[in-house]
């Protein structure tokens, strides 16, 4: 059995672990967390503070690092990289080429294996992308995102000072996907294909406006788009904020010839995104304990794995029933 441990228990972390329930060729052997209180749902797991890392160097065939990419991740995956083998969720794309370069000269220095930004964007959305320029290589390519909740751009509010609660619905412009489909290569901005909606529960005493600008002026996640900032109640908050749907499409636009032209298109909609996504971080898990089998040292991508490794199959069984 491929031993595992989770680094940070909230909605990824808790994604994940239903997901490993469900491996037939994979356990739970401990979950670390800032808080010491928890009670996870797999009977007999321990639950050990960050400073406990070190007790099991050697014990663990995989960490799945489970943060937020704005604050956490890139801090703990070059943390663990020194210790364990890795797989994270990195999806601040813009940094991806800077985390990938750090975590990978450190994850060489001590020997280790990991993936980094695994999940369906980047990771399984990436692998469509790939698909869509190799086999139309004369084209364009969007992707799109939602309606649904970002679990990334919702961390990065959190993370300002006086919001108590927040969430983030990424907004498709149905104009700008009518248009991609359409065959004619049409080019968008940022602005123009998607809307950033935010509900914020902020704490007593602070400043909305303030809250508002850094909102709306955070590179990266939030600079770049039409952004809606609306204050709401606990309650309101609880009373329909609470779920975590997502979704979204990549498309590929191309010819082949003069002739003939041809629309590629994969689409996703999930009803609980951390649930997805910890699935994928597993099935990257488990390609990560294979290629550390095979000799790899270093930080790879979802690019980079063989599509069989993925999957707790033999060959011979993928062979049979996939091909």
């Amino acid at each position: 059995m491929i031993k595992i441990g989770i680094l940070g228990y909230g909605n990824l972390g808790r994604g994940a672990e239903k997901a490993l329930a469900g491996a037939p060729d994979m356990r739970l052997s401990v979950v670390f967390s800032r808080r010491g209180d928890l009670n996870i749902r797999t009977a007999g797991v321990k639950v050990e503070p960050f400073e406990k890392l070190d007790d099991y160097t050697g014990k663990l065939d995989v960490v799945i690092c489970c943060g937020g990419s704005a604050t956490d991740l890139p801090l703990h995956t070059p943390l663990i990289a020194a210790k364990f083998n890795f797989v994270d969720s990195f999806d601040n794309h813009a940094n991806i080429p800077a985390h990938f370069e750090k975590v990978d000269k450190i994850a060489r220095s001590h020997g280790m294996a990991g993936v980094i930004s695994a999940g369906w964007d980047p990771g399984l959305f990436s692998i469509m992308r790939l698909f869509g320029e190799a086999f139309l290589p004369f084209g364009a390519d969007y992707t799109f995102w939602g309606r649904g909740v970002s679990q990334g751009h919702s961390d990065a509010i959190r993370r300002i000072e006086g919001v108590a609660r927040a969430v983030q619905y990424t907004m498709p412009s149905q104009i700008a996907i009518e248009a991609a489909l359409s065959g004619n290569q049409p080019q968008f901005t940022s602005r123009e294909k998607h809307t950033r909606l935010c509900f914020v529960v902020i704490k007593d005493g602070a400043d909305k406006e303030r809250i508002r600008q850094e909102i709306i002026t955070m590179p990266d996640y939030f600079a770049p788009y039409d952004v809606i900032v609306n204050f709401i109640s606990v309650e309101e908050f609880e009373g329909s904020h609470l779920g975590m749907p997502h979704g979204g499409r990549v498309i590929r636009s191309g010819g082949t010839s003069e002739s003939n032209n041809h629309t590629m298109e994969f689409k996703l909609k999930l009803d609980s995104n951390p649930e997805f996504t910890g699935s994928i971080l597993v099935a990257c898990a488990r390609a990560v304990y294979r290629l550390k089998a095979e000799g790899m040292v270093g930080a790879r991508t979802v690019l980079d794995i063989p599509p069989a490794y993925f999957s707790p199959k033999s060959a011979a069984q993928l062979y049979k029933e996939l091909l």
